[in-house]
């Protein structure tokens, strides 16, 4: 079966830049900035920026 037309690009083919990141993207950030670190809880992060 063929797939309708509208469906055939790729959901990040665009390359726009997210402005939301995944939680392993925020606890790299914050381990870089050093306020995270192992043992720490994933939930409840608090806010980043995406790097630019």
């Amino acid at each position: 079966m063929s797939q309708h037309r509208s469906l055939r690009a790729a959901a990040g083919s665009t390359g726009a830049k997210r402005n939301v990141l995944k939680r392993f993207e925020r606890v790299a950030i914050l381990k870089g900035r050093g306020q995270w670190k192992d043992g720490d809880p994933v939930t409840n992060l608090r806010k980043t920026k995406p790097p630019e």
